[in-house]
C-alpha cells in the first residue's frame, strides 16, 4: 500500500494550464493575474480591500508596521500559534504578550486578553487555529470598554485614528470560515491569510491581507499605502511602469519586498473558483467522517469545527487523547507512521521554542496550551484523500492507541 501523505496541494490538469498560460503571457511578476485574486478573496472575505503579498508573515508584519507598532509596545498573541505570529512582533520591535487559549477550540481565551492589555497594548493578534474562528464579538467588545479605552495611548497618527487597540486576525488556516453568518475576516480590523502549500486554498507561497477598517479609514488609500510598503516604497509597479514614458518613479520610504508574482496568483485563481462549491464540502466530509467512527471511543476527545456561532474552515482536524503523556503522545505518532500514514502536531507552544524561552517565557504560566499540545494529533485532511484512505487513517489512529494504552 502506498504511503498517505499529510496534506498535498490539489494540482490539477486546469491550474497547470493556467499556470503555463501565465507563462506564456509574458507577465509574471505583480500583474493582473493577481489584481484579479485580490477582488477574488475580497468576495469570499466580504472585504473592503484585498492586497495579496508573498506570505501571511509579510501580510501581519505590514499591518503591524502600518499600524506603527514599535521598541516599548506589546501585541498579544495566544501562546498556542505557529511561531510567526510572534516572530513579526519581534521583527518590529515590539514585545509578544503571550496569553493561554481555550481548552474547547484552541482559541485565545478572552480573560487571559483582558488580563495582559497594558498602556503599551497596541494590538491583539487572534489565531484561528485549524480554521476555527475566535469569539470575534467578545473580542470586539473588550477593546471598545470604556476602561480598556481609557489605557490606550496612540503613538502614530494610524493608532490616533483608530483611538483602540487594533485586532489583526492570523487568518492563515480560515479563510471561509464564518462567524455569525458571516465571514469571519469581517470581524477584525485587518485578517491575514495563507496560501503556502499545505493551505486550504494554495499559490505554493503567499498570502493576502483582507482589509475591515473603521469608516474614519479610506480603504483605497490604505490598500495603496500597503502595497508601495510591500515593494520597496515604490510608488510604482512594474505593470504601471510598463508603456512609453511611463519609468518615472519615487521610493518614499525603506519600504519591503513583499509582493506576490502573477505565476503564483494564476494557482490561486484556478483554486478559489471551486473553493466553496468544492474544497470546503470536501473537506467537511473528511472531518465528519472522522469524527462518525472516532466517536466511538471513550478515549477520543474530538475537535468542535460547527457551533451556532462559528464554522470552520476545516483546515486541521485537531484530534486529543484523553489523559496521555507527552510521551504516550509521542509513541501514538510513531506507531501510527509505522503502518504508512502521516500525521503531525499543531503546533509547539512558543514558550518551549528556544527563541522565546531565552527570553524568558515559561511553559508552566500557559497550562491550557501545555495540557493541548501534550495530547494533540493533526490527522491528514486534503482534497484528494478518498474513503478508502479515510478508513485506513481511521483504523491506523485506533490501532495505535491501543496498542500504546493497552486498551
Amino acid at each position: 500500500m502506498k504511503n498517505i501523505p499529510f496534506s498535498p496541494p490539489h494540482i490539477d490538469q486546469a491550474v497547470i494550464d493556467e499556470v503555463i498560460k501565465t507563462l506564456q503571457s509574458g507577465w509574471i511578476t505583480t500583474g493582473p493575474r493577481t489584481k484579479q485574486l485580490e477582488k477574488e478573496v475580497a468576495k469570499i472575505a466580504h472585504a473592503e480591500k484585498v492586497m495579496c503579498v508573498n506570505s501571511a508573515t509579510a501580510g501581519m508584519e505590514l499591518m503591524l508596521r502600518w499600524l506603527g507598532v514599535q521598541p516599548g509596545d506589546e501585541v498579544i498573541v495566544p501562546a498556542y500559534t505557529y511561531c510567526a505570529t510572534a516572530n513579526v512582533v519581534m521583527h518590529c520591535g515590539a514585545k509578544p504578550v503571550m496569553v493561554d487559549i481555550k481548552a474547547d477550540d484552541f482559541t485565545i481565551d478572552l480573560e487571559q486578553i483582558a488580563k495582559a492589555i497594558t498602556e503599551k497594548t497596541k494590538a491583539i493578534m487572534p489565531v484561528d487555529l485549524g480554521g476555527m474562528p475566535c469569539d470575534y464579538q467578545a473580542i470586539q467588545a473588550l477593546v471598545n470598554d470604556p476602561k480598556v479605552l481609557a489605557k490606550f495611548k496612540p503613538n502614530t497618527p494610524n493608532q490616533e485614528k483608530l483611538a483602540r487597540i487594533a485586532i489583526i486576525t492570523d487568518a492563515a488556516h480560515s479563510i471561509g470560515s464564518q462567524y455569525q453568518q458571516r465571514p469571519a475576516a469581517s470581524y477584525a480590523d485587518a485578517s491575514v491569510f495563507s496560501f503556502h502549500a499545505v493551505k486550504n486554498l494554495t499559490t505554493a507561497e503567499g498570502g493576502a491581507i483582507s482589509l475591515h477598517l473603521p469608516k474614519a479609514f479610506d480603504p483605497e488609500v490604505v490598500y495603496k499605502e500597503l502595497y508601495i510598503q510591500s515593494l520597496h516604497g515604490q510608488t510604482k509597479d512594474a505593470l504601471a511602469k510598463f508603456g512609453k514614458n511611463a519609468w518615472e518613479y519615487d521610493v518614499t520610504s525603506a519600504g519591503y519586498k513583499y509582493n506576490m508574482p502573477d505565476v503564483l496568483a494564476a494557482i490561486g485563481l484556478v483554486q478559489i473558483k471551486r473553493y466553496e462549491s468544492e474544497t470546503l464540502p470536501r473537506r467537511r466530509s473528511i472531518f465528519d467522517a472522522y469524527t462518525k467512527a472516532l466517536s466511538a471511543y471513550d478515549w477520543a476527545e474530538l475537535p468542535v469545527y460547527e457551533t451556532e456561532e462559528k464554522v470552520s474552515s476545516y483546515h486541521l482536524y485537531l484530534l486529543r487523547i484523553k489523559g496521555i503523556s507527552l510521551a504516550q503522545r509521542n509513541a501514538i505518532i510513531e506507531a501510527i507512521f509505522a503502518t504508512g500514514v502521516s500525521v503531525n502536531v499543531h503546533y509547539k507552544p512558543l514558550p518551549l521554542l528556544s527563541v522565546y524561552k531565552n527570553l524568558g517565557y515559561e511553559m508552566s504560566d500557559y497550562p491550557v496550551a501545555q495540557d493541548c499540545f501534550h495530547r494533540e494529533i493533526s490527522l491528514p485532511v486534503f482534497y484528494d484523500l478518498n474513503p478508502t484512505q479515510v478508513d485506513r487513517v481511521i483504523q491506523s489512529v485506533v490501532d495505535a492507541v491501543e496498542k500504546v494504552l493497552g486498551a
